[in-house]
């Protein structure tokens, strides 16, 4: 319409119009064009465009809502993951101390009982040579005996009897024993 009015108002004057002229029957038309397109728009298209809009509004504030509940929740999470690590170093250090206190009463145990088996082992040692040389000396008291015995019959020329001998020969190193 507003087309045919143009073409119409060229016609006329058939002259082409200048953008900076006033033309009052297109100012009119404008104005009604405008005016029943703003009537058109307020009552259909503005009550569901602004139903999207508050629709949309509504649904960003919730995901606004959601969005803090989340992040609250994760820094509740991160608090709790971080407490926990630090109980949970707090236990590795505590079970690493526990265990180096127990690998050190151990060695101590250890060493503490092989000194005992050394001494043990050292104190029979000893018996053992202390006897045994107890052992060799009986021995040869009795071969010194029997030595003393065998020379002094050669000597004499004749046997005593080898009990009586023995007896006599034992009494006299037993008093030589007493006096060293």
């Amino acid at each position: 319409m507003l087309f045919a009015l143009l073409v119409s108002s060229e016609g006329a004057t058939g002259a082409p119009m200048s953008p900076f002229e006033v033309n009052f029957g297109l100012f009119f038309w404008t104005w009604i064009v405008f005016g029943t397109l703003f009537l058109l728009l307020k009552k259909y298209a503005w009550p569901a465009i602004l139903s999207m809009t508050e629709q949309r509004e509504e649904a960003i504030r919730r995901h606004l809502a959601e969005a803090e509940q989340a992040h609250e929740q994760a820094a509740a999470l991160l608090a709790e993951q971080q407490k926990l690590l630090g109980e949970s170093r707090t236990q590795a250090q505590a079970i690493l101390a526990e265990a180096k206190t127990a690998s050190e009463r151990e060695r101590a145990a250890a060493v503490l009982k092989t000194r005992d088996e050394q001494e043990q082992l050292l104190a029979r040692a000893r018996r053992e040579i202390a006897a045994e040389g107890e052992k060799a000396r009986q021995e040869l008291r009795r071969e010194a005996v029997d030595l003393s015995l065998a020379a002094a019959s050669k000597l004499i020329g004749e046997r005593l009897s080898a009990d009586a001998d023995k007896k006599i020969v034992m009494d006299f190193l037993s008093t030589l024993e007493s006096t060293h």
